[in-house]
């Protein structure tokens, strides 16, 4: 796993953090120069909407993400702001709010609840007040988690400027509680996962139901992988997402008496979904029959990246898709036209919606040296169809979550 650390950045994202900590200074005013991390967000390939069902997944950290500039205080206020607006959120750490408030401080708020309650409740001295601003350069709601970016990053600078001694896992599984608990989003564990055990240059093995992790290597010299964002505001990802989570545990319930060793959803065998499919609500099934066949996908995926076979992964992306879009429904027009473009281009091997789906993005995996072909094939079809552009970038892998040395 990646401990934070200085890791060795580029000089643009060097001076990227370096102007987030202008912002820091017009914010807060002079003192002491911020300290200043980075987390990154996630694309996943493999596995949609397999994590909170017990399924395996495979994403990898990108190198878009949140910045994170933060100043010890010496009282026990707490201010955070966000780099968009400004709007200073103060709270004071012995009285922090025990429900949301519905805005984006909700996610580092979660994360400061849960370690200041950890904290209390083994006895420990609490921490001194903090000036935090956020900001960063992954689109906001477009299915690459920027949620679990925020939260992991923010669990990463407390525990530094904090000096709580977590170890990876914690610092994950502190982000995870936040969004369940707190901000209310019924999420697997995918998100923090892949955020906070990056390893660039590598997708992520996540087998949800037993936790356990594997690095799997992806040639970059070989394969691009290619995010295009429809710019379809995900309105509906937070309800309709909870709503899919108690359809699949519905599916399970029923499906459990007639294959008593199932612990998941992911555990049952096709045959008996088959066998009680007449009983069931028709939209319970069609979700069990998704995440059943998607489990396979996924485990057929991972042999393709081993053996070295990008058509067969992109065969399996595009299956995926289509999953999600018939029997899952958690697509958009938009997402269809952009799946549909990438089977089209000779330098594609496939694509799939990434993220909860509802809008966002999609991922394509292509062929390195074809990216500007394919994305320009990609803009020309959605600006035909929708008359925009969409935002089409390639991204690299990035090592996980880390305080930058940019002075």
């Amino acid at each position: 796993m990646v401990t934070p650390g200085r890791h060795t950045d580029s000089r643009a994202r060097i001076e990227q953090l370096a102007a987030h900590a202008s912002q820091f200074v017009e914010c807060y005013g002079p003192g002491q120069a911020p300290r200043l991390f980075f987390s990154p967000g996630r694309v996943n390939l493999f596995g949609g909407h397999l994590d909170y069902n017990g399924g395996p997944v495979m994403p990898t950290a990108i190198d878009r993400g949140t910045f994170i500039a933060a100043r010890s205080r010496s009282d026990r206020l707490l201010r955070m702001a966000s780099a968009y607006d400004r709007q200073v959120v103060e709270t004071d750490l012995d009285q922090l709010p025990s429900a949301r408030v519905s805005k984006w401080v909700d996610y580092p708020l979660g994360v400061v609840l849960e370690l200041t309650t950890q904290l209390a409740e083994s006895g420990s001295a609490l921490p001194g007040g903090l000036d935090i601003l956020y900001g960063g350069d992954l689109p906001i709601g477009s299915g690459l988690s920027s949620s679990a970016s925020i939260c992991v990053g923010t669990a990463v600078m407390l525990d530094s400027l904090w000096s709580l001694g977590l170890s990876n896992l914690d610092r994950v599984r502190a982000a995870l509680r936040a969004e369940r608990h707190f901000v209310g989003v019924q999420c697997g564990i995918m998100d923090p996962y892949a955020i906070g055990c990056a390893r660039a240059g590598h997708l992520l093995w996540l087998d949800c139901k037993d936790e356990s992790i594997e690095y799997l290597p992806i040639d970059g010299a070989q394969l691009s992988i290619l995010v295009t964002n429809t710019g379809v505001q995900r309105a509906l990802a937070a309800s309709e997402f909870n709503r899919r989570v108690d359809q699949c545990a519905q599916a399970f319930d029923i499906l459990r008496s007639a294959s008593v060793e199932a612990t998941c959803l992911r555990d049952i065998p096709l045959e008996v979904l088959e066998s009680e499919r007449g009983s069931m609500d028709p939209v319970l099934a069609n979700r069990a029959e998704h995440v059943i066949h998607e489990v396979r996908r996924t485990f057929e995926a991972r042999e393709f990246l081993l053996a070295g076979n990008p058509e067969g992964m992109g065969g399996c992306m595009t299956q995926t898709h289509e999953s999600l879009r018939s029997l899952y429904e958690v697509s958009c027009p938009e997402l269809d036209l952009l799946v549909e473009a990438a089977a089209t281009c000779s330098g594609a091997f496939g694509a799939r919606l990434t993220g909860a789906g509802f809008g966002g993005c999609t991922v394509t995996l292509v062929r390195r040296g074809d990216e500007d072909e394919v994305q320009a094939s990609l803009e020309a079809r959605f600006e035909e169809e929708f008359g925009r552009c969409p935002q089409v970038d390639v991204f690299e892998g990035d090592p996980g979550p880390r305080e930058i040395d940019w002075a």
